[in-house]
Parts: C-alpha cells; structure tokens; sequence
C-alpha cells in the first residue's frame, strides 16, 4: 500500500512560483514511477508532469514546459513540481499520484497507468 500527502499549495500572483511536495510512504518508493496530474474547476483531470523511478527521465505537458521542474528525492521519498511563472490557468487542484510496478524506464503521462494518488493541494493563481 503506498501512501500520498501532497503539500505547497495556495494562492499565489500571477508570475509567481511554488513549489509541491508529495510525501510517499510505502517501499520502494525508488522504484516507483511518479506524476502530477491537476483539475481546474469544470474540466477533466489533465496531465502536468512525469518521472521515472530513477529520476533520469521527464516529461511534461506543452502547456508547463519550461516553467515547471519535477523532480524526486528517493531519500525523502519525496516527488516535487517547482512551479515558476504561474499563470491563472494554472490554477486546480494538483494531485501526485505514483505507478508501483512501472514498466520499463520511461516516464508515464497516461493516468490509467497509476495505481495510487494523493488527496490533491489547490493552486490558485491572480491575475
């Protein structure tokens, strides 16, 4: 069973930056994919940003590249979305969620492909 909390949300001005957190319990938590997926208010949860079990792979939505970092810190067993130049639709709820048994060394934008998820952290950016 694999455990998510997600931290560091809130609100925020547009251009500014934040930075989540996803605490994971369970082991290994190095071998597990890991992702953050968001929903704004009206629409279906989209994906944000990806990476692999051993950090050496990401990938992002088009819409954050660029300005969002996702990295992991298996020590911690902790995921992070370095959020920068944010922008009003931005703003959702971010969830993390984490693939237990991924396969292969890729980093995984499909949400279908995660078995667990976080209770999620609402963003919102100003205009």
């Amino acid at each position: 069973q694999v455990h998510l909390v997600e931290s560091g949300g809130g609100l925020v001005q547009a251009g500014g930056s934040l930075r989540l957190s996803c605490a994971a319990s369970g082991r290994p938590f190095s071998s597990y994919a890991m992702g953050w997926f968001r929903q704004a208010p009206g629409k279906e949860r989209e994906f944000v940003a990806a990476i692999n079990w051993s950090g050496s792979r990401t990938a992002y939505d088009d819409s954050v590249k660029g300005r969002f970092t996702i990295s992991r810190d298996n020590a911690k067993n902790t995921v992070y979305l370095q959020m920068n130049s944010l922008k009003p639709e931005d703003t959702a709820v971010y969830y993390c969620a984490a693939d237990s048994n991924p396969i292969g060394a890729q980093a995984i934008i499909i949400s279908d492909e995660y078995d667990y998820w976080g209770q999620g952290t609402q963003v919102i950016v100003s205009s």
